[in-house]
């Protein structure tokens, strides 16, 4: 019998399901190569499977969330989040044991982790990322070394260093903007790190398999990799990701 209530229930919400308000739709935001927009997307839904690593290999924010990620990147939610993964991130900085020998290091990404490009993803030819990426216009961005630091992962490498933990920063970044990237990291306020690897011409492969290998010099060399944060799952993933990864929001690009 209740079977048949179940059955007689769920047959009556199938057929009112149009009637039903703030359904939750299917998650498509776009198709094909052209990135054909589907209607009806949730850009929040479209942000949280970004962010869980659901969605992947995306090439641009869907048109109609531009307003949605630029809203929030801009707001005090955005900040909030990343107070939050810094807060549990010190939380376990605070149970370890850390030697003396100066080889307990954190690796910090640095676009979208300790710095932040959104100067450059506000301006109306970047549109938050919905406009297709542009490798020449991001390069003339980096070349003017004017990026301001991720607050919450400022005050992260400040609290770590105070801990005795020392910073490495392990970034994409191309190495011909070497001293550009330096200029910049001392003016918003770091100042101090045992390496600052950058991307060199015979670096190839994919950013996963890149840092990994980068990692992988570092634990070679007698560092232990007691923490992990970037922006890019490709930051977390691979091999001597560390004892702990944290991941920062960035709803504006993917970098496999």
């Amino acid at each position: 019998m209740k079977f048949i209530f179940f059955f007689f229930f769920l047959l009556i919400s199938i057929a009112h399901a149009d009637l039903i308000p703030n359904q939750i739709h299917p998650l498509h935001p776009k198709t094909g190569s052209s990135g054909s927009q589907v209607p009806q997307i949730n850009c929040l839904s479209w942000r949280l499977a970004v962010e869980t690593n659901n969605i992947q290999d995306w090439t641009s924010v869907p048109l109609q969330c531009e307003d949605y990620v630029g809203h929030y990147m801009l707001g005090k939610q955005y900040r909030d989040d990343c107070y939050n993964v810094v807060a549990a991130a010190i939380q376990y900085a605070k149970t370890l044991k850390i030697s003396k020998n100066g080889k307990d290091v954190w690796v910090f990404d640095i676009d979208e982790t300790t710095l932040s490009n959104l100067p450059y993803y506000a301006r109306s030819d970047v549109a938050f990322g919905s406009i297709k990426y542009n490798g020449t216009k991001f390069d003339e961005w980096t070349r003017e070394g004017k990026a301001p630091p991720v607050p919450a992962a400022l005050f992260l490498y400040n609290t770590l260093l105070s801990m005795g933990i020392k910073p490495v920063f392990l970034s994409g970044t191309k190495e011909e903007f070497r001293q550009i990237r330096i200029k910049n990291l001392n003016k918003v306020g770091y100042h101090s790190w045992i390496r600052l690897i950058l991307k060199g011409v015979n670096d190839t492969g994919s950013s996963m398999k890149y840092k990994s290998g980068k990692r992988g010099e570092l634990v070679k060399d007698g560092y232990r990799i007691v923490g992990n944060i970037g922006d890019q799952w490709s930051d977390l993933l691979g091999d001597y990701v560390g004892q702990r990864t944290f991941k920062l929001p960035d709803p504006m690009y993917y970098i496999a």
